[in-house]
C-alpha cells in the first residue's frame, strides 16, 4: 500500500486524474422534465333542513289554546355561493281553510290562522303571515320562521331553533269533538 507521501507524488497525479473520469454516471445527479397536473375541485351549494320529533301533540282545548307536547327542534345547514345575501325559514301548510281535518266525510277543519308558531325568541304569530306560494304551500297559509343574514364568515353554517307550537280554538267554540291531523312544511331558501 503506498504511503500518504507516495498518493500526492507527481507521477500519481495522473493516475488520480484517469481514475476521476472513470467514475460510474451514479455518483452524479440526473434530473427528469417537469410533468404538471390540473386541479379542478368544485364545491357545490346545498341547503338542507331536518326536523324532530316528526309528529307533535296537541291536546285540543274547545274555545281555548292548546300547547304542543313538544317544541320541534329545526337544523338548518348551508353551503352557499357569495352571490346569496340571506338563508329564510319557512313553516307552511298546503292549505290556509284546512291546516288540519278530522277526515269525516263532511270534514270540520282547522284554518292555518289558528296555528300558531313561535320560535326561541318570538312571540306566537299565526301561519298566515307568509303569503307567497308555490312552492311554498298556499297563499296565507304560512309563517316565516327566520331570515339569517349572510356574509363571508357564515356562508357555511348551521343553526338549530325550537318552534312552539299551539292551537287556538277561541274562534271555533262550536268545533265537533274528534281527532284532527295536518302537516307542517318547513323549507328553507337562499336568497
Amino acid at each position: 500500500m503506498p504511503s500518504p507521501k507516495e498518493l500526492l507524488s507527481p507521477k500519481l497525479i495522473p493516475v488520480f486524474a484517469l481514475f476521476t473520469l472513470l467514475v460510474p454516471a451514479a455518483v452524479s445527479q440526473l434530473t427528469s422534465n417537469t410533468a404538471s397536473v390540473a386541479l379542478n375541485a368544485t364545491l357545490g351549494e346545498s341547503l338542507t333542513v331536518a326536523a324532530t320529533p316528526s309528529a307533535v301533540t296537541i291536546p285540543l282545548v274547545s274555545g281555548g289554546t292548546a300547547i304542543g307536547s313538544s317544541p320541534v327542534a329545526i337544523t338548518t345547514t348551508w353551503v352557499l355561493s357569495a352571490t346569496r345575501t340571506a338563508v329564510t325559514l319557512v313553516g307552511y301548510f298546503s292549505s290556509a281553510t284546512a291546516a288540519l281535518t278530522d277526515g269525516a266525510t263532511t270534514p270540520a277543519n282547522i284554518p292555518s290562522s289558528e296555528v300558531l308558531g313561535q320560535m326561541t325568541t318570538g312571540t306566537p304569530t299565526a301561519f298566515t303571515a307568509f303569503t307567497q306560494t308555490s312552492p311554498l304551500g298556499a297563499a296565507g297559509a304560512g309563517l316565516t320562521l327566520f331570515t339569517q343574514g349572510l356574509s363571508g364568515t357564515n356562508r357555511t353554517a348551521n343553526r338549530t331553533d325550537n318552534l312552539n307550537l299551539e292551537i287556538n280554538l277561541a274562534s271555533q267554540p262550536q268545533l265537533p269533538a274528534g281527532t284532527f291531523t295536518g302537516t307542517l312544511n318547513i323549507q328553507a331558501q337562499a336568497l
